[in-house]
C-alpha cells in the first residue's frame, strides 16, 4: 500500500521518527559517509510555483541517497498542453518511484495523489507545506533538545505553512500560539483538528490578535512572508494590515532569553521581519534552510520501498 505526504497529518504516527531518522542522516553526510539505499530509483519533482530550497534539497537529497531526480515544469510537459492530471498521474507511476508536487491549488494535489500508484509529496500547496515543517521541528529539536513544554509564536498570515506547523506543533507536543490580523486565521478545519490533538496531549492552540501575546514567553517565534505566492494581487492591502505584525527588535524582547527565530525563508526583509531580528544570534533561518535537504531524505526513505 503506498503512502502520500500530502497533509503533515499522514505523517501523524511516524512524525518523531522521521524527524530522528533526519538528524541521524545529516549526522552520515557530516562525517562524509557514504548512503546510497536509492540506488537506480526515480523522483520526478514537477513544480508550478518557483523554489529555491525545496526544489534543490529534494534533487539533491535523492542524489545523496544514490537516486535520480527529475525536474518537470508544466511549461515542458504535456500538462501544460493540457494533459489531465490524472493521465499524468498515471503515466510517471510507470517511470518513476515517487512524485513531489508544487501546486497552486490543493484539488490539483489531491488529484495526483488519487491517480498516481506510486507516492505523493506535498511540496507546498494552497493548503499546506508538511516538508517545511518536517525540516522545522527538526531544527527545534536540534536545538531546544525536546517538544514538550515548549511555546512556539508564530506572528503573520495564518498561511499553507501556518496551517502545517500548527498541526506539527500540535502532534509534537508544543503550545502553538498565532497571531494574525482578523480574516487570516489558519484553516478552520485543521485549526479544529489542531485542537483536537492538543486536547489529547495537553497542551494548548491559541490564535489570538495581539502579537505581544503570542510572543510573550516564547521559546521559538516563527514568521512568513504577508504576501505569498497567488496573492500578489492583495499586495498593498496586506501590507497595510500585517505593518502591526513584524517581528522586531522590540517584539522579541518580550520571549525568553534563549528565544530562537524561525523564518522558512525567502524572507521580505524590512516587512515580516527586521534585519535586527534574522541577523540575530538567535536566528536559526539557515540552519532550518539546511535541514530542509536532510529533512527531505528522511521523507523520501519512509515512503519510497527500498
Amino acid at each position: 500500500m503506498k503512502k502520500d505526504l500530502i497533509s503533515i497529518l499522514d505523517i501523524r504516527d511516524e512524525l518523531e521518527e522521521i524527524i530522528d531518522l533526519a538528524i541521524e542522516l545529516k549526522k552520515k553526510q557530516k562525517i562524509g559517509e557514504v548512503f546510497e539505499p536509492l540506488k537506480n530509483r526515480s523522483m520526478g519533482m514537477i513544480f508550478e510555483k518557483p523554489s529555491t530550497r525545496t526544489r534543490v534539497s529534494f534533487e539533491v537529497a535523492m542524489t545523496q541517497l544514490g537516486g535520480h531526480a527529475l525536474y518537470l515544469s508544466p511549461r515542458d510537459m504535456q500538462l501544460g498542453r493540457g494533459e489531465t492530471i490524472a493521465d499524468t498521474a498515471k503515466v510517471l507511476s510507470r517511470y518513476v518511484d515517487i512524485i513531489i508536487y508544487r501546486a497552486y491549488k490543493h484539488e490539483m494535489m489531491l488529484e495526483l495523489a488519487k491517480n498516481a500508484t506510486i507516492p505523493v509529496v506535498n511540496a507546498l500547496d494552497d493548503m499546506e507545506h508538511p516538508c517545511q515543517i518536517v525540516a522545522d521541528l527538526m531544527t527545534i529539536k536540534e536545538k531546544k533538545g525536546k517538544f514538550k513544554g515548549l511555546k512556539l509564536a508564530y506572528v503573520g498570515d495564518g498561511n499553507n505553512v501556518a496551517n502545517s506547523l500548527m498541526l506539527g506543533a500540535a502532534i509534537v507536543g508544543m503550545d502553538f500560539y498565532i497571531a494574525c490580523p482578523e480574516g487570516y486565521e489558519p484553516n478552520a478545519e485543521l485549526l479544529e483538528e489542531a485542537k483536537k490533538i492538543a486536547k489529547e496531549k495537553e497542551t494548548k492552540i491559541v490564535i489570538t490578535y495581539d502579537p505581544k501575546e503570542a510572543v510573550k514567553d516564547a521559546d521559538v517565534i516563527y514568521t512568513d512572508v504577508w504576501v505569498s505566492m497567488g496573492d500578489e494581487a492583495e499586495k498593498e492591502k496586506r501590507m497595510k494590515v500585517f505593518a502591526p505584525y513584524q517581528v522586531n527588535e522590540e517584539l522579541v524582547k518580550l520571549a525568553k532569553g534563549d528565544y530562537i527565530f524561525m523564518h522558512c525563508l525567502p524572507a521580505h526583509r524590512g516587512y515580516e521581519v527586521t534585519d535586527g531580528v534574522i541577523d540575530s544570534r538567535n536566528s536559526v533561518v539557515f540552519d532550518e534552510a539546511e535541514n530542509r535537504l536532510h529533512a527531505q531524505k528522511a521523507i523520501i526513505l519512509k515512503l519510497v520501498k527500498h
